[in-house]
């Protein structure tokens, strides 16, 4: 058994000078010391219980938003046991560089992000799967491009968002593949979502791969569709965990729980697509034709690592290493925690 904590400093305890009276040879507190007394007495006792009633704190970073906003659209973690609070980032490479310094505990991203960062030594497990759909990503150009498919892409420069190894180049190189155009008679840029953007915005780029929120922006306000991600992208998102973080057992089982909240919050957007849709468009700024078109294509429901979702990522690991998007093949078996959760009955 620990030592009791030593009274606060300035509480008096019984028999101590003042206000006791002989009675038969023995001390009898009077009423003050039996309160000043009880009093340190509780509060000596009480610590313990004050400091294991601190709560766990998480930094959960997210990309656009797009987490945050379906949690507070569910309310997801309004009865949370641990605090929180969101590091919000424009695109996978600056997230997943703020795992890398230890500033979030976990990270939400595509497939190909996620294995970058392993590559780059981020000290990650794969936690959870999220499975979007493909049209959230693609190819657009001008409206008056002439440009008219992916084959007119030949001697011509392409902007990837966000950065080597994001989803927008495996997509890019994928639709190359299939049109049969050399990697090496492409030109390839890469730029900050944002700065695309508004880059793509005022017509200084014709051609630009990107993916949601930025891709259905950029085609509502013209941008005409090359190709999108179906036949190319998994379309499957991760919820990566530090190791730093999962070290920690008060933050591993903080992590657990809140995996359980994905979950929940993803069949809550399935079944309320416009309420979802309105704090999305209020948290992004987006008009609302926007963030629906967003919402109806974003990964919401969450489930466990399935050896069906390492098999599939580690195709892309395989094929990215093969194209030079990555530098080597990661082990995907390596990098993920298929134990951690299992999603509550």
């Amino acid at each position: 058994m620990s030592p009791r904590p030593a009274a606060p400093k300035g509480a008096r305890t019984a028999g101590g000078a003042g206000g006791a009276r002989k009675n038969g040879g023995s001390w009898r507190p009077n009423r003050r010391q039996w309160l000043h007394g009880g009093a340190a007495l509780a509060t000596a006792w009480l610590w313990p219980t004050v400091q294991a009633q601190v709560r766990t704190a998480l930094v959960l970073g997210d990309q656009a938003r797009g987490l945050s906003a379906l949690f507070e659209a569910a309310g997801a973690l309004k009865d949370a046991p641990f605090d929180f609070r969101w590091a919000n980032f424009q695109g996978a490479a600056p997230l997943f560089e703020a795992q890398r310094s230890g500033a979030v505990d976990t990270a939400v991203a595509g497939d190909l992000p996620v294995l970058a960062a392993a590559v780059g030594r981020t000290p990650l497990k794969i936690v959870a799967t999220r499975a979007g759909r493909p049209e959230s990503l693609g190819i657009v150009v001008q409206p008056d491009s002439a440009l008219q498919r992916v084959a007119d892409l030949r001697g011509k420069t392409v902007i990837v968002s966000s950065a080597r190894g994001s989803i927008s180049q495996y997509q890019l190189y994928g639709a190359l593949e299939e049109a049969g155009v050399p990697l090496a008679e492409v030109a390839v840029r890469f730029v900050l979502p944002t700065d695309a953007a508004t880059a793509f915005a005022s017509r200084q780029i014709d051609a630009w791969a990107t993916f949601d929120p930025y891709y259905t922006v950029a085609r509502q306000h013209g941008g005409r569709v090359l190709r999108d991600g179906r036949g190319i992208n998994t379309a499957l998102g991760f919820i990566t965990a530090s190791e730093q973080a999962l070290a920690d057992p008060a933050r591993r089982a903080a992590i657990v729980q809140f995996l359980d909240r994905p979950a929940r919050a993803g069949e809550w957007a399935q079944a309320h697509p416009e309420d979802y849709a309105q704090v999305y468009a209020g948290l992004s700024r987006l008009p609302i034709e926007s963030a629906r078109a967003i919402t109806a294509n974003a990964a919401v429901a969450a489930r466990p690592v399935t050896e069906e979702d390492i098999t599939a990522l580690q195709r892309v690991a395989d094929r990215a290493a093969r194209d030079g998007i990555l530098p080597q093949r990661v082990d995907v078996r390596a990098i993920t925690d298929a134990t951690l959760w299992r999603r509550p009955a």
